[in-house]
């Protein structure tokens, strides 16, 4: 310690070694007042809940409160609250550390450089400053960065892996409207009107006819089609180059949606009459339907997990000796059925079958994405363990009825999400030993 040692170089001199004891000993009071301050207030498994953290989580959810409502809850029971948030919160933290779960410096960095953008800073000293003012601090801002994104990657990982879709929910999802609406392609629109009604004169619809037939025209030679909308649109998007935004066929009229349905990207179509005058539409750009080619990737993979037995370094140093083994001429899948403990995939020799994007977890997405096919990674570590991996093959498949029901299954997960989500923190608490110290604060 400084103080220890700033005493010892001074023992032949009396006043200054009498100060620095006193020193030593109001240090000593401090240190063991704040111990005192920041005691503990709950057990929770291995971990625990400090008074400090409570007050701090308290004090910032009072100020997002003052002035928001009339009248607050009693405070005991909005502290009773907190404390469950606190114990919930550590609960699942412990969960995200069993797993492996961590937070990168790339992460939090990206994260904070978005929350800079999205408030107009240019610079770290800009953000200390605005942090400051509310008595924050950037390495608190950090902690609090990397404690959000290790409880989102939690429960993302954990519920949406409880959640399960049958084959027979999918198609009773697809066959029911809102599963036609919500798995419909996706059109933006452009949207020129040459206005004439029903009521006007045989001469005025066949002006405005050719108008809208010249307009057509001169869109096939290649002209704007934004700039013919402000010059000659009666609609109310002219201003906006005619830009009808995203829409889907179910949000157009009949009228519309028959001749869209038909309209390759960038194509524009043949003037169509309607009651308000005749139309010129045109397909800008276009989200799901047609043809979905993905590019699958073909890979096997060596997994080791580690253990009180096999740490970080000697896996990665054992699997780098199974790489060279590899490269000199040893088999692969042999060195698969050997070394893996990838229980699904070591008696296939390590084999994965052909994977769509988004299969795997984003450190072996990663990797897999950034090897080229027979070229083996050197070791690299994910929330599972420590691989290496070999690209096999690519090849793009047509996966238009997948991506279809991969979307559906997608939109029925997340529907269920906040159920699974408070059903799995219900079984959290309940198998967790739990001792609040703060017999106030108890339920």
């Amino acid at each position: 310690m400084p103080l220890k040692t700033f005493a010892k170089q001074r023992l032949c001199q009396p006043l200054t070694r009498a100060l620095g004891l006193i020193a030593l000993s109001v240090a000593s009071l401090s240190f063991a007042e704040t111990q005192v301050l920041d005691k503990v207030i709950a057990v929770v498994n291995d971990g625990v809940v400090l008074e400090s953290e409570f007050n701090e989580r308290k004090n910032s959810i009072m100020q997002r409160l003052e002035g928001q409502y009339d009248q607050l809850p009693p405070e005991s029971v909005l502290d009773k609250q907190i404390l469950d948030a606190l114990i919930l919160e550590q609960l699942q933290l412990e969960e995200a550390s069993r797993y492996g779960m961590e937070v990168s410096d790339q992460q939090l960095n990206g994260t904070i450089q978005q929350i800079m953008s999205n408030n107009g800073m240019s610079d770290m000293d800009e953000l200390a400053t605005s942090l400051s003012q509310d008595g924050l601090t950037l390495d608190s801002l950090r902690e609090k960065i990397r404690r959000d994104i290790l409880l989102n990657q939690v429960q993302q990982g954990i519920v949406t892996n409880r959640i399960r879709v049958t084959e027979q929910e999918i198609n009773n999802f697809l066959d029911s409207s809102d599963g036609k609406f919500a798995t419909s392609p996706d059109y933006h629109l452009g949207h020129i009107l040459i206005s004439a009604s029903s009521s006007a004169s045989a001469e005025d619809i066949a002006q405005a006819r050719a108008a809208a037939e010249d307009l057509y025209q001169q869109l096939q030679d290649g002209a704007n089609f934004s700039q013919l909308a402000i010059a000659n649109s009666d609609d109310q998007t002219a201003l906006d180059g005619g830009d009808l935004g995203w829409r889907k066929l179910a949000q157009l009229p009949e009228l519309f949606a028959e001749v869209v349905s038909n309209l390759d990207v960038g194509q524009v179509s043949e003037p169509i009459r309607s009651g308000a005058g005749f139309h010129l539409l045109k397909n800008i750009e276009q989200r799901g339907g047609g043809e979905q080619l993905v590019e699958q990737t073909k890979a096997r993979h060596i997994l080791l997990k580690t253990s009180e037995i096999l740490d970080d370094d000697t896996a990665q140093e054992k699997l780098q000796k199974i790489r060279q083994q590899i490269i000199d001429g040893a088999d692969f899948a042999d060195m698969a059925r050997e070394n893996s403990e990838d229980i699904g995939s070591m008696l296939e020799g390590g084999d994965l079958g052909w994977a769509n994007p988004g299969m795997f977890v984003p450190a072996f997405e990663n990797a897999m994405a950034k090897t080229e096919i027979g070229e083996i990674t050197e070791p690299f570590k994910s929330q599972y363990g420590w691989h290496i991996l070999q690209v096999v093959d690519r090849r793009q498949e047509d996966m238009s009825d997948v991506v279809i029901r991969n979307k559906a299954a997608q939109m029925m997960r997340e529907r269920r999400f906040e159920e699974e989500l408070q059903v799995w923190q219900i079984e959290l608490r309940e198998d967790a030993y739990i001792d609040i110290k703060n017999k106030d604060l108890e339920g």
